[in-house]
């Protein structure tokens, strides 16, 4: 068996790591286990060092992507698996997730159902984005935001350079091990209710996750969204063109706008295309 690190995230979960850590040292034995501590003002250190687990410290928080990476550089072990710190992941589920990459796979996510949501909005929300991931990519994506995932290490530290520094970076590496043709699989699990208060504001974070969803959209196959675009504005423009033609007889300065912007769109995707594959070179 592959060696593993775990690596768990946290800014201020000093109380879920209290019970976590524990947990996880007994199910995972000889694992790796770093705490990328965040820039937490509470016992987070001290409760690793009780624990005998190696904690990486930040003098003020950088964001839940950059603790991600930052663990990601120092881990020793050949699989890398990434867990929350405040306790909704159950430590059982790691060697489920594991297993999945001795069958091939290079990543493997833990995709929470519909009673794992933590409440009505965040679930449709997650709905559209898996929705939306899954017309993009061609594949079924059953949980695009879950931060429960295994991956092999070599793979994962390709895709470093891409990952923003915020709490997007599972949207940002799903669409990039399906950019890359790297098989991702997906493992039914059950989250809890995390212990302590989230980090994550619905009205301030909502919407930033959708610009997310299209930016990797455009990251991941451009011409997946600007070609429909580009359709849309031609459709309309000969719709415009056909009524005003029944009614007076005359092409209209809205239908040729229409056309332009139809071209222009094209032309901007193709652009992207292009510099999306410059931007995979790099993975070869």
């Amino acid at each position: 068996m592959n060696s593993l690190s775990i690596v768990l995230p946290a800014k201020n979960e000093a109380l879920a790591l209290a019970e976590l850590l524990p947990r996880l040292r007994a199910v995972q034995p000889a694992a790796e286990i770093i705490v990328v501590d965040d820039g937490s003002t509470d016992e987070t250190p001290e409760i690793c060092a009780r624990h005998g687990v190696k904690c990486l410290t930040s003098p003020y928080s950088m964001g839940n992507g950059a603790a991600i990476k930052r663990g990601a550089r120092v881990a020793l072990g050949e699989i890398l698996v990434f867990m929350d710190g405040d306790g909704q992941h159950d430590p059982i589920d790691v060697s489920r997730l594991v297993e999945k990459l001795e069958q091939g796979y290079d990543m493997a996510v833990g995709a929470r159902d519909w009673e794992s949501q933590a409440g009505v909005g965040r679930g449709l929300a997650n709905t559209l984005y898996n929705w939306l991931a899954s017309r993009m990519t061609g594949h079924v994506v059953a949980d695009l935001t879950s931060g429960f995932r295994a991956v092999r290490a070599a793979r994962f530290r390709e895709f470093l350079h891409l990952l923003p520094n915020g709490f997007s970076y599972p949207t940002t590496s799903t669409m990039a091990f399906f950019r890359s043709a790297y098989p991702v699989a997906y493992v039914p699990i059950k989250a809890a209710q995390r212990i302590g208060k989230s980090h994550i504001k619905p009205l301030r974070d909502g919407p930033r996750f959708l610009l997310i969803i299209f930016k990797i959209a455009t990251l991941y196959s451009p011409l997946k969204l600007f070609v429909p675009t580009s359709a849309l504005f031609f459709v309309v423009g000969g719709l415009n063109y056909a009524w005003t033609f029944i009614h007076s007889d005359r092409l209209t300065n809205m239908s040729t706008l229409m056309w332009s912007a139809a071209v222009i769109v094209f032309l901007i995707g193709l652009v992207s295309e292009q510099i999306t594959a410059l931007t995979y070179r790099r993975d070869t």
